[in-house]
């Protein structure tokens, strides 16, 4: 491993490389501002990174290589808007195997990671899912190794894997809790009903998730089996509500591949024994999850037709979400034993004047009919599993928006006359 004050680029890149960078509060912000910066100076870039909520990515800055993601997460719908963002539908557990493969490229990985331990060995920090899969495959590793990450117990890289280390002591990036609306208070309620003693939870970040978090200090023994966690988690373990004791996988321990939070939940998690960092093969992992009982998932979406088909990526000519890791744990949540999967999202949209339970998507199917149990708005929940497409539009009206519903049944009327 080599150290260096700054990164220079043009020393360690090639024309024509393809990067992939660590992903969401796991960008290696000063890397990235160098690699802005500098890669003008080098023909042909590419580069991919799963989400940003850093705000650097910009039709402005990242003119100067070819900007490719998952979804238009967190700050990159700035770049699908101008269309400088070229998207991959991929399940986020499938990034690690496609770079791993050489169909996601990388030659160089940029990745940020905690001071070493007494091994020599650097945490992942705030990001673990595809970090070592970039590490293992790529030809050059630069690592912004930042004395203010935490060392988080799970995935590490061992120095000798990086070659070039960049010292830096900045704060890492932090995305602040969502306000909280009545319109979240409600759907929570709806969706905490189905969380009780001793379930597992998985769930992403935001002012839905956030809510429905508050309203379980009241249960006993909750597990964590997630993708992503936000600063809620920390209120919960404090509250002795997160336990992990009955999970028949990882007892103990709650299980995560990203942290997204503030600097709250970092501190928390530094050397803290009670939270795992892993990969998405790991996370994500059908055979892992399917040990797992009272597993209880619960993922967004941004309509759901009457059918129970989910988009949860695209509306109308707006690319504004990703397929992310959803149909993972939905096909989890419903086959466990006592577990449920639940979709949540709010019954209308832009004032009132959109409904989000159409009679036709307006972008594509990120889960199918056929894997969706139980759609949650402010208005109740509609468990669809099991249920027949007439039944499944007779329930989903219910808990539209008041204004629809009448539209809605008439947009029903063929699929309840003829039962398909």
């Amino acid at each position: 491993m080599k150290s260096e004050t700054s990164v220079r680029f043009a020393v360690h890149l090639k024309a024509g490389d393809h990067i992939v960078i660590g992903q969401a509060c796991g960008e290696p912000t000063t890397l990235v501002e160098a690699l802005i910066d500098q890669g003008r100076d080098i023909p042909g870039l590419s580069a991919f990174i799963a989400t940003s909520f850093s705000g650097l990515f910009t039709p402005a800055t990242a003119d100067s290589f070819a900007l490719s993601s998952m979804g238009a997460i967190g700050a990159l719908r700035s770049m699908t808007k101008a269309g400088k963002l070229q998207v991959i539908p991929v399940h986020v557990s499938q990034v690690g195997p496609l770079i791993t493969a050489g169909i996601i490229p990388c030659d160089v990985a940029l990745i940020q990671v905690s001071p070493a331990d007494e091994h020599g060995h650097h945490s992942c920090g705030l990001i673990s899912d595809y970090v070592r899969a970039a590490v293992d495959k790529a030809r050059v590793v630069i690592a912004e190794i930042n004395e203010a990450v935490p060392f988080t117990p799970g995935e590490t890289i061992p120095a000798s894997a990086i070659d070039v280390a960049i010292p830096v002591n900045r704060p890492p990036v932090e995305v602040a809790p969502a306000a909280i609306g009545p319109t979240d208070e409600a759907i929570a309620r709806h969706c905490a009903a189905y969380i009780g003693d001793g379930a597992v939870i998985q769930t992403g970040v935001g002012a839905v998730p956030d809510a429905i978090l508050r309203l379980l200090h009241d249960r006993k023994d909750l597990g964590v089996h997630s993708g992503m966690l936000g600063d809620g988690l920390v209120e919960l373990v404090e509250a002795g509500v997160i336990t992990n004791a009955r999970k028949e996988v990882d007892p103990g321990v709650s299980i995560n591949g990203a942290l997204i939070g503030t600097k709250r939940l970092y501190d928390w998690a530094h050397r803290n024994p009670a939270i795992r960092m892993c990969a998405t093969s790991y996370t994500h992992d059908a055979a892992i999850l399917g040990r797992l009982s009272r597993l209880v998932t619960i993922n967004s979406a941004l309509e759901v037709d009457l059918t129970g088909q989910v988009n949860a990526e695209q509306s109308g000519a707006a690319y504004l979400g990703g397929t992310g890791g959803q149909v993972d744990f939905v096909r989890a949540g419903a086959r466990s034993p006592g577990g449920r999967s639940i979709i949540a999202l709010s019954a209308s949209a832009k004032g009132g004047t959109l409904s989000k339970v159409v009679a036709q998507l307006s972008g594509p199917v990120t889960t199918a009919r056929t894997d969706v149990d139980v759609v949650v708005t402010e208005y109740g929940a509609a468990e669809l599993k099991g249920q027949s497409l007439a039944e499944r539009t007779r329930r989903l009206i219910a808990i539209a928006h008041p204004d629809f519903r009448e539209e809605l049944h008439r947009a029903a009327h063929v699929i309840t006359q003829r039962g398909f």
